[in-house]
């Protein structure tokens, strides 16, 4: 099959949950013998030679707006796809639903993953919310299929716009093998005596909220803040002012490779705060480092994380996260055998193997639809 990925910001992965996805797909479809082809967006994605890993890579500009960024690229790479002829196109996120008739003109069947109800976050607001939930419409009426990540986006699909969606989640390593301790020597870290947060800075991924309770809690354990933001300099700042009360607080930037590999191996717990209804493509990932999980307890996370994990009140987040901080920060033996758990449950239900698998799967049966 020829397959084509638009929507990311690229691969190598250097950004967050889709472009993780993308690549691991991307190799994958490749050793089983496709032809596969990655827009990367310029400036955000450096790399810029032709192949990666057997992936084709076509390099394109972009308008580096907000409001602009996304939507200005994808543009551009379908319009390049045109000449192509790939049979597949995927769409990565809800708000390039509107492109994905386009490349139907020359035969080919599109696929929209949605991830979550995007226009619900709050860096999001006038048109740029209006065009969102705009685009949830367009997925269902322009797609040949709406891939959706988790059964509660399955189901917001199905009742609101007659959908029935492809569930397919993300999935994740299972990493076994001490990458290293480099990273930790850098930061004054040490191995199991630290909580890990990772996201994108902004407000939906409530990072001020793991800090606020992070200071709560009187923990001794430093927390790691691992990532950044375009266009969230302001909230970005009252983040490092909230850091700043304490000295135990680590602001990274974002970090990718083997150091983020490093620091995920070496944690105490993850923590995921969000109160958004998607699968965390990096709550997947923590889980296969085998990482205790301390999660909000949405319908959402609890479908990834079942049994595995510790959760805290999204009714009540601050006062529940501080204590679960504070209980974990006691109990290393309870974490460690959590974080085993976790790791099991993602070699079963979560291998990118087994998922990619699974899109290959639907991504031959949909080239039999006749429409």
């Amino acid at each position: 099959m020829r397959i084509a990925f638009f929507g990311s910001r690229g691969i190598p992965a250097c950004y967050s949950g889709f472009e993780t996805f993308v690549e691991q797909i991307s190799v994958r479809l490749v050793k089983r013998g496709h032809d596969v082809t990655v827009y990367n967006r310029i400036p955000f994605n450096s790399y810029r030679k032709n192949m990666f890993k057997g992936v084709r890579i076509v390099c394109l500009p972009t308008v580096p707006t907000k409001m602009t960024d996304t939507i200005v690229h994808t543009a551009l790479s379908v319009g390049h796809g045109l000449l192509k002829r790939y049979q597949i196109a995927y769409f990565c996120g809800v708000g390039n639903s509107l492109f994905s008739f386009v490349p139907k003109l020359r035969g080919a069947k599109t696929l929209v993953n949605v991830d979550g109800a995007d226009f619900e976050r709050a860096k999001w607001s006038g048109f740029g919310r209006w065009w969102l939930r705009q685009s949830e419409r367009w997925a269902a009426r322009l797609a040949n299929v709406v891939v959706a990540d988790n059964g509660m986006i399955q189901q917001r699909y199905k009742q609101l716009y007659g959908v029935d969606a492809a569930l397919i989640p993300y999935g994740s390593n299972v990493v076994k093998t001490d990458p290293g301790t480099t990273a930790l020597e850098k930061y004054g870290l040490i191995s199991r005596n630290y909580f890990l947060y990772v996201s994108r800075l902004t407000p939906e991924n409530a990072a001020d909220l793991t800090i606020d309770a992070y200071l709560e809690s009187g923990s001794s354990l430093p927390l790691v803040v691992v990532g950044d933001a375009p266009y969230q300099q302001e909230f970005i700042a009252k983040l490092k002012v909230l850091a700043a009360k304490s000295k135990n607080i680590i602001m990274t930037g974002f970090i990718f490779g083997n150091a983020y590999q490093q620091l995920s191996y070496h944690a105490r717990a993850f923590i995921l705060p969000t109160a958004i209804e998607a699968t965390r493509p990096v709550l997947l990932d923590q889980m296969g480092f085998g990482n205790c999980i301390i999660a909000r307890d949405t319908p959402g996370n609890l479908e990834v994380l079942s049994d595995t994990g510790i959760t805290f009140k999204h009714s009540d987040p601050k006062a529940t996260l501080a204590n679960t901080i504070r209980h974990v920060s006691k109990n290393l033996v309870e974490a460690a055998a959590l974080g085993i758990r976790a790791q099991q449950r993602v070699a079963t239900h979560y291998d990118w193997d087994v998922i990619c698998k699974r899109y290959e799967t639907l991504f031959e049966s949909v080239l039999k639809q006749s429409k």
